[in-house]
């Protein structure tokens, strides 16, 4: 499963959470509103866990292109470096989106 897939099921999760607490609140039901909150509390790590993965991804893509981008200015292969210029930023991108 895609991260992105993760990420939007973690935040349904905490949905689905927030709406069995409130039930539970409204029931008076002890049991519910716990299973509600615990349901709330596995999504937010579900959503934490993929925004992670993608952060380091973001990370990765960003050196791989930093790498490329020296490498090419080294050579004097203006196509490489400007490629790797911009997967670096790509990179850089996802990191910020996903912190």
């Amino acid at each position: 499963m895609g991260t992105v897939a993760n990420r939007g099921e973690g935040i349904a999760e905490q949905v689905g959470g927030k709406i069995k607490e409130g039930v539970g609140k409204l029931t008076g039901s002890e049991q519910m509103q716990a299973e509600g909150e615990a349901k709330e509390a596995k999504g937010e790590a579900r959503e934490e866990i993929a925004k992670a993965g993608e952060s380091a991804k973001g990370t990765g893509e960003g050196l791989t292109g930093g790498m490329k981008d020296r490498v090419g200015a080294a050579i004097g292969n203006e196509k490489m470096q400007a490629e790797g210029k911009a997967k670096e930023l790509e990179g850089e991108a996802r990191e910020k989106l996903n912190r």
